[in-house]
C-alpha cells in the first residue's frame, strides 16, 4: 500500500476507504457529461437514483406513494437554521421517516420507512466520493473526499498536505466552517466531519467545535491501536469502517 510519503494524502485515503470496504468514485464521473453520471447537475447533493433504491428496497411493504414522501421530507429536513434541519435530519436517519398513505380500502395509513438497514450494513450502498464539486448560491465549491451512504452525503474529510506548514489540521477545520457557511443543503445531511494532514487526523460533528475535534484511537474498538499507526488509517479502518 502506498505510504503518504510516495502519493497524495487524498488517494492514500480512498485506498484505505476501499480497504475498508467503500466503492470509490472520482466527483467528476458522477457530474453531467461524465462517465458514470449520477447527478443532473453541481447542486445535487444527493445521488438521487442511489437514495431511491435504498428506499425501495429497505420498504417494499410501502406503496410507491409512501416512498416519494419519504423521499421528499428527508431531502427538505426543515428548520429554520443548519443546526436545527441537521437535527431533524438525524431524527429520521436514525427513527425513520414518518409517512402517510392511503390504502386499498381508501384510510390514511401512518408508517415509518427506513433508509439505512442498520441490522445489515452490507445491504446498504458505500460510496466515498473525492473532489466533489458543490455549487450553492454564488458559491462553487470541491470537497475533497465525501462519503455517500445511500446517496446521502453522512461525511465529508478534508485533507491538507504533510508537506506545506501552513496546511495543518486545523486550516482544514476552518475549511470546513466555510462550507457551514457556504454549503448549507450538503451539510444538513452531514453526521461526520474529518480533517487530516497526513500526520494528525481528527473527527466531530458539524456543531463540535476545535475543542471537540479528537483522533480516533482504536479500530477494534477493544484496545487503542499501535501509535506508530498513521491516524487517519486508524480513523478511516476504525470509525468509518461500513
Amino acid at each position: 500500500m502506498s505510504s503518504i510519503d510516495e502519493s497524495s494524502i487524498e488517494q492514500v485515503a480512498l485506498e484505505w476507504l476501499a480497504h475498508s470496504g467503500w466503492t470509490i468514485a472520482h466527483g467528476p464521473a458522477l457530474a453531467p457529461g461524465g462517465s458514470a453520471p449520477d447527478r443532473s447537475g453541481h447542486t445535487d447533493v444527493v445521488l438521487a437514483s442511489r437514495l431511491q433504491d435504498a428506499v425501495f428496497r429497505l420498504n417494499p411493504d410501502l406503496p410507491g406513494t409512501a416512498h416519494e414522501d419519504a423521499l421528499r421530507k428527508l431531502t427538505r429536513a426543515a428548520g429554520p437554521t443548519l443546526e436545527t434541519r441537521n437535527r431533524t435530519f438525524h431524527r429520521m436517519l436514525i427513527g425513520g421517516i414518518p409517512v402517510e398513505y392511503r390504502d386499498p380500502s381508501g384510510r390514511i395509513r401512518g408508517d415509518h420507512a427506513r433508509v439505512l438497514d442498520f441490522d445489515h450494513p452490507a445491504n446498504n450502498d458505500w460510496l466515498a466520493v473525492n473532489q466533489f464539486t458543490v455549487v450553492e448560491g454564488k458559491r462553487t465549491r470541491r470537497l475533497d473526499v465525501v462519503l455517500f451512504v445511500n446517496g446521502l452525503p453522512l461525511g465529508v474529510i478534508e485533507l491538507k498536505h504533510p508537506s506545506d506548514p501552513d496546511a495543518t489540521v486545523h486550516t482544514a477545520w476552518r475549511q470546513l466552517q466555510t462550507y457551514k457557511a457556504e454549503l448549507p443543503t450538503l451539510l444538513a445531511m452531514n453526521e461526520l466531519m474529518g480533517v487530516s494532514d497526513g500526520v494528525e487526523a481528527r473527527f466531530g460533528t458539524l456543531t463540535g467545535g476545535w475543542e471537540w475535534f479528537k483522533p480516533w484511537r482504536t479500530v477494534g474498538g477493544d484496545r487503542e491501536a499501535e501509535r506508530s499507526a498513521p491516524q487517519l488509517q486508524v480513523a478511516i479502518h476504525g470509525l468509518c469502517a461500513p
